[in-house]
């Protein structure tokens, strides 16, 4: 009997085992495909609705903003001034003011308790003996017995099929008229210094913790593992507390940016430490020993070869800093207040949501705003963030 030779044997055997992890894989990249069209879709219909129409945002969703739309609008006949007589009638007509010409109108009112009562073209009889005709296009005819008086042009509510309509001035209004200008430079101030800040900190305590003799250094790690579970929210009033009384000792202001720095390093330091002590432990010993025998101390070591070689564990973390302290919300109203000039920019969306209601376009407009610098930071830094956390997790 002929036996299969080894190298078709291997083949055989890698094949099978494809087949058998074929479900699996499949899986996966489905589940990937969701998360990412989980991610996306939000994302998309934020950024379109950022750029619509007010008018057409209220009306029609975000997926339906490149097809027309019907709208309830407003708009006035020409002055009085522009009357004539013609045939004993005293006579308007033109084109209704603001109309967009690429607009078609389907019906139209000359009162506001019955805006759709006559279709485009038809004539609508009015008070004393007046008539009002409208055109799909526009234009109107609206005819008198007695002359029409007044300063301004008659009302004429109309619902029209409108075509889809971009515009710059959501962001115009949010970045000028909200406030959102000065809440977007205080959340840059708050969150540069607390990410730099917990990672100049972490990178020292995880080189010490790595490669320094130190006593009770397990009982330090175990520590910094422990801080990770404490829950945020139970620790904001004692660390509030022991802030106001030592910067009350000092001449410090309780709500200062100095303040709100202190409580995102303290809270951040736990994960940095612990992300970046497993990078730092990690490489190679032999390095360390060779910069020792060439004379090299401690601060050198770390300066010379450590940071570079760490570069991609700090990116890591400071992505994940950036991102949570740049959407915080509730840190910030604890160490920094709700004043104009302290304000951040996830206070500033809070209180547009709570006085504006169903102004979705400044609300599109102004979150847009808000992930436009997360998403930068992201995009820069995140080829270094999964290398950062698989070398730091290899243990």
């Amino acid at each position: 009997m002929q036996s299969i030779p080894s190298n078709k044997s291997n083949r055989v055997m890698m094949s099978l085992k494809q087949m058998r992890r074929s479900p699996l894989m499949l899986l996966v990249h489905l589940s990937v495909l969701l998360l990412v069209l989980l991610w996306t879709f939000p994302t998309a219909g934020l950024l379109i609705s950022s750029f619509r129409d007010k008018d057409q945002l209220a009306v029609s969703g975000w997926w339906e903003a490149l097809s027309s739309s019907e709208q309830n609008l407003i708009g006035r006949t020409d002055a009085p001034d522009q009357q004539v007589l013609l045939d004993g009638e005293y006579v308007l007509a033109g084109k209704i003011e603001d109309f967009n010409p690429k607009d078609e109108i389907l019906r139209f009112g000359w009162t506001s308790q019955e805006p759709e009562a006559y279709l485009a073209g038809s004539v609508a009889k009015m008070r004393d003996g007046g008539t009002l005709t409208v055109a799909g296009d526009g234009r109107y005819s609206m005819a008198s017995p007695t002359p029409f008086t007044g300063s301004r042009g008659n009302r004429v509510f109309y619902t029209a099929l409108a075509s889809p309509k971009f515009t710059l001035d959501n962001y115009d209004e949010v970045l000028h008229s909200e406030g959102i200008g000065q809440s977007f430079i205080n959340s840059l101030t708050v969150t540069i210094p607390a990410t730099i800040i917990p990672i100049l900190i972490a990178a020292f305590a995880a080189y010490a913790l790595s490669w320094m003799r130190l006593p009770g250094r397990g009982i330090l790690i175990a520590l910094v593992v422990g801080l990770l579970v404490v829950p945020l929210q139970m620790s904001l009033i004692p660390l509030l507390q022991l802030y106001n009384t030592i910067g009350g000792y000092f001449g410090v202001s309780a709500k200062s940016y100095l303040g709100i720095w202190l409580a995102h390093t303290g809270f951040g330091l736990p994960l940095a430490i612990y992300l970046l002590r497993n990078y730092i432990s990690g490489l190679p010993k032999e390095i360390i020993e060779s910069a020792r025998v060439d004379g090299a101390n401690d601060f050198d070591i770390f300066v010379k070869i450590i940071l570079p070689l760490s570069f991609p564990a700090l990116a890591s973390f400071a992505i994940f800093q950036f991102l949570w302290v740049w959407n915080d919300l509730l840190v910030a109203t604890v160490f920094l207040g709700n004043g104009e000039h302290e304000l951040v920019l996830t206070g500033r969306l809070r209180e547009l949501l709570g006085s504006r209601g169903g102004n979705w376009e400044i609300l599109t407009a102004s979150a847009f705003v808000s992930i436009a610098v997360p998403l930068t930071v992201f995009w820069t830094l995140q080829r270094y963030l999964v290398r950062g956390l698989l070398t730091g997790s290899v243990k």
